[in-house]
């Protein structure tokens, strides 16, 4: 059924009334348990991705979501993370403090079960929450079993309440130990050293974060502090626009095409969708889709409804007013999505996502409802704001010739392929492994390398393909163009599984995809230039987890009979001051790049499969990756210099 404008008046109106008429109950009654808490300590990577870094930070976002969830139920404004001296967190927000009374099913302190019990929370029909996102609900009782230490406090009934825990366990009474007028929860915790590689909190990485969910949640105040000694600094977050101030702070550094962020929010009785976006001149696509504040990296039916209108409305737009001739075909959905940043907010009370880590709305109702909405605003936009929708509609049909020039130049690439299969693509010397999950293909920085690469290599699992210099940096070019590089047609042609919307991850033709490249500034340029094209129309490569950084010696270090390869100025440093004295000679040797060691040398410092360093290239946030190389990457000079100084006290040489 189509959603009239007479539909969403009504909708809004019953929404603004149920807040009002909302009762402030949150008890012990609304905590609803489902299980215990055993398996966490045991497998932790279960519950929070993994024991890295990645999953040492997902321990924040935990305890920040049950703030943020206290936000959206209307009873939380503020809310403070605090990366403390000794690298533990503290989170306090200004809710209305968790339960204290007792629960009546566990006998125990309805804390002290959110804290202690897996599944145990507001969220799971209890009516505590109406919306709420978080990690299943599993948050503050997963972070207490990963965690040496915990301390929660609320402040709530007038008493000022304090429990302490540690690996799950309880290890105080629940007390009172004040007198307070203000209402809020308050937690801080230390990561348990035995769970985690190293407990060491990234600001940025938190930053990030922080600032993405003020965005989402307009009118909130988040403050971030870091108190370690030497890097003390501190940020404050808070947006009334929310999410038309996430578009316009993701096209900071690129040319908008159009002056105004199109934005519009709708609302219905047990849900609400908000969309902001705004077309620049570049060539790719950025959608971002969230659901109850959770990044939907994989889409769902959300974003599925809101593209299927927009290349709707575009094209009912262009034919009604003459952009489009009757002969013309219609524009395509990546034509209408060129050069377009768009956020994507549903908010709904019962989402159903798809897997464990949350990353695909399936609820079917929400496609509907945001086509129709989506519908329904942007005709409206377009027939109100008739200069920036001629610009708009201009950008789509360059885009349309664009991706035509494009299909011409990839029916170019299958056809050489096709007749010249025996000796493509280039100077690849391919392995003689067929199975992708034993395969690997090393792209080596010249010919010299190259050459090295090909006689040191296991010519059963290593394929190499040399690079000439550096490929087109395809954040400045349309696909057409980068179609047209010999460097960037020989890596698809290798690679098997295609480009853009004709990638198919299932015909990739090596699971390492490994970069190797010289350890100078040149040999880092070279690097960034190829995840920027893997980032932009080989997404998924980067996603699966399948692209690698080879990581060459910087020194050859001879003494007598003995000889040692160091990766970086500081290990140089500690092995000549192991090394020192004896009465032997010693030889140092500082590679300049990969083309000064013969192939023997290459092969047991740098390919050889027990003794080599890889790092694979992971994409931990799609937001924070387009910024940085939009602002890397990108035309625009200022940004990259700002870029630079901020971050030069942090860079290393250790590459």
């Amino acid at each position: 059924m189509e959603y009239t404008e007479q539909k969403r008046l009504e909708d809004e109106v019953e929404h603004l009334a149920s807040r009002k008429q909302k009762v402030n109950q949150y008890d012990a009654e609304q905590i609803q348990v489902l299980e215990g808490l055993e398996a966490v300590r045991k497998r932790p990577g279960m519950y929070i991705g993994s024991t890295g870094t990645r999953g040492l930070h997902h321990l924040v976002y935990e305890i920040v979501d049950n703030s943020i969830d206290e936000a959206l139920a209307g009873f939380c404004k503020n809310i403070s993370v605090k990366i403390k001296a000794d690298n533990s967190i503290e989170v306090e927000d200004d809710g209305r403090g968790m339960p204290v009374d007792e629960h009546p099913k566990m006998k125990r302190p309805a804390v002290e079960v959110i804290h202690t019990v897996l599944h145990a929370g507001g969220k799971f029909g209890g009516g505590g929450y109406k919306v709420s996102g978080g990690l299943h609900g599993v948050g503050a009782s997963v972070v207490n079993a990963l965690a040496e230490e915990m301390v929660v406090e609320v402040k709530r009934d007038g008493n000022l309440y304090r429990q302490t825990y540690s690996r799950g366990k309880v290890t105080s009474e629940l007390e009172i130990v004040g007198r307070s007028r203000k209402t809020g929860s308050k937690t801080w915790f230390k990561p348990d050293p035995e769970i985690f590689d190293e407990v060491i909190f990234d600001y940025s990485t938190i930053q990030h974060r922080l600032r993405e969910m003020a965005f989402l949640n307009k009118g909130i105040t988040i403050k971030l502090k870091d108190e370690r000694k030497g890097f003390e600094r501190s940020d404050e977050f808070m947006y009334e626009g929310g999410i038309r101030e996430f578009v316009k702070y993701q096209n900071k550094d690129k040319n908008a095409i159009h002056p105004d962020v199109v934005y519009f929010e709708v609302v219905r009785e047990k849900s609400e969708m908000e969309v902001a976006m705004q077309y620049t001149d570049r060539y790719n696509e950025n959608i971002f889709s969230y659901a109850n504040n959770i990044n939907t990296t994989e889409g769902g039916m959300h974003l599925v409804g809101f593209k299927s209108a927009l290349t709707r409305t575009i094209n009912d737009y262009a034919r009604k007013n003459g952009f489009l001739k009757e002969k013309d075909e219609n524009l395509q959905g990546e034509d209408v999505r060129e050069g377009l940043t768009c956020i994507i907010s549903v908010k709904l009370e019962e989402p159903q996502f798809e897997g464990q880590t949350k990353t695909k709305l399936g609820n079917s109702d929400m496609k509907g409802f945001v086509e129709a909405a989506t519908n329904d605003q942007m005709t409206a936009f377009l027939e109100q704001n008739p200069k920036q929708a001629k610009v708009i509609m201009e950008k789509c049909i360059s885009a349309a010739k664009a991706r035509e020039a494009a299909r011409k130049a990839k029916n170019l690439i299958r056809k050489t392929n096709a007749l010249d299969s025996l000796s493509l693509p280039g100077k690849l010397a391919d392995c003689s492994e067929k199975d992708p999950a034993l395969s690997e293909i090393f792209l080596v920085e010249g010919d010299s390398a190259g050459g090295s690469a090909k006689d040191g290599r296991d010519r059963s699992r290593q394929a190499i393909l040399p690079l000439r210099g550096k490929i087109l940096n395809v954040e400045k070019a349309p696909l057409h163009r980068a179609l047209n590089s010999d460097e960037i047609k020989n890596m698809i042609t290798a690679f098997g599984c295609g480009i853009g919307d004709d990638f198919n991850i299932d015909k990739l033709r090596y699971h390492k995809i490994i970069i190797m490249t010289d350890a100078d500034v040149d040999g880092a340029h070279i690097r960034t230039l190829l995840l920027t094209f893997f980032y932009r129309y080989m997404t998924p490569l980067i996603e699966g987890g399948y692209v690698y950084a080879a990581t060459p010696p910087l020194f050859k270090t001879k003494k007598g009979k003995d000889v040692w390869y160091t990766y970086s100025e500081p290990e140089q440093e500690k092995l000549m001051n192991s090394i020192g004295g004896g009465g032997s000679k010693i030889e140092i040797q500082r590679y300049k790049g990969l083309g000064e060691m013969d192939a023997e040398q290459l092969w047991e410092t740098t390919m050889d499969f027990e003794n080599r360093i890889l790092k694979r290239i992971t994409l931990e946030d799609a937001t924070a990756a387009d910024e940085i190389f939009t602002i890397l990457m990108g035309d625009k000079v200022p940004p990259r210099k700002k870029f630079i100084e901020d971050h030069a006290v942090y860079a290393t040489l250790d590459i």
